[in-house]
């Protein structure tokens, strides 16, 4: 349920609509805009007498909300949620973050070189995976605890804030005290364990899509997130299994206007793990600033015929550099920049 407020109400009329609500065992969460005022209830709203509410005059209307998300929606918070990143704000009308980065951390110089090339180019993020989530058991399965320090290390050298994928409940204190932007990858979008604990980091999380989810699927999947204490979610696209067999997946960029009009969360794209060719990667760059995102999240590899994983659609790091230059004219039509 949401109550939205008349123009001007007093704080002390807030709170008093607050502790009468409260007061009933529900949760409340209200949310201050330039120009309007609501407060979102949730929890058994039956137990509350409308009547008795419409009755107080600062009270413009009472509704209820239809869909299954609550906090994530964008009727329950009007305004676009900015999301701090280690300094860096994404999200709203703030500049489009780029995050680039190889697939897998391979070692400490790899990482540093790495994360000095894309920096050098324009990334305002650096990801690496540590942990990695392989179809194979005979993959690589990445470097871990060794890799986390290293991304570290190489965030810190940098000033890149850092982001990798957790995969496990038991290495959330790890995360949490080493990683600035802590990923939930598309195999675990739907791990309820996993996205409650990640709901109790102080970390910002980016959750992305699952292989074959629905919008609704996902946007539940953040609302766990959210409903666990952790309000700070960047929603990421990598595309979807189609039968579509000439990309690796199906890149929905229909989602971007979407969600931007269903939650108030940041939308970034990842459109490596989409395409799953780096010939491919430029063009949906472009389109994904052109359709609103927030933010790219970007594969980059110096030797990429050499890299331990997915150096198949990863940019070396001049491409990468070029692909920045064009998003940032794109970005500019859009009232936007990079």
């Amino acid at each position: 349920m949401i109550i939205t407020c008349k123009k001007g109400i007093p704080e002390t009329e807030i709170n008093k609509i607050i502790q009468t609500i409260e007061a009933k065992g529900l949760s409340v969460h209200p949310s201050k805009g330039e120009h309007l005022t609501i407060i979102g209830i949730i929890g058994d709203t039956t137990i509350l007498d409308e009547k008795t509410l419409e009755a107080n005059h600062y009270i413009d209307k009472i509704t209820k909300l239809s869909a299954p998300y609550k906090q994530v929606s964008r009727d329950f918070h009007p305004e676009d949620t900015i999301v701090d990143v280690a300094g860096i704000k994404v999200g709203g009308k703030e500049n489009i973050v780029i995050i680039g980065g190889p697939c897998s951390i391979e070692g400490i110089e790899q990482i540093d070189r790495i994360a000095g090339q894309v920096k050098e180019a324009g990334a305002t993020m650096l990801r690496g995976g540590a942990y990695k989530p392989r179809t194979s058991p005979y993959a690589f399965q990445g470097m871990q605890l060794e890799g986390v320090l290293a991304i570290e290390a190489a965030s810190q050298t940098h000033k890149l804030p850092s982001v990798s994928e957790l995969m496990d409940v038991d290495k959330v204190e790890e995360f949490e005290k080493h990683i600035d932007l802590v990923q939930i990858g598309a195999r675990n979008m739907q791990n309820f364990s996993l996205l409650k604990a990640a709901g109790t980091m102080t970390k910002p999380i980016l959750l992305k899509r699952g292989l074959s989810n629905t919008i609704e699927e996902w946007l539940m999947a953040a609302e766990y997130i959210m409903a666990s204490g952790n309000k700070n979610v960047i929603l990421c696209e990598r595309g979807i299994r189609t039968f579509e067999t000439y990309t690796r997946n199906t890149l929905d960029l229909s989602v971007i206007p979407i969600v931007k009009k269903k939650t108030h969360l940041p939308i970034i794209i990842d459109p490596s793990h989409a395409t799953g060719d780096w010939e491919l990667v430029e063009s949906m760059s472009l389109a994904a600033i052109a359709a609103g995102a927030d933010g790219l999240m970007i594969e980059v590899h110096d030797t990429p015929e050499c890299a331990w994983s997915d150096g198949a659609q990863s940019l070396k790091p001049d491409t990468f550099k070029v692909v920045i230059e064009k998003g940032k004219v794109i970005a500019k039509v859009i009232g936007r920049d990079i």
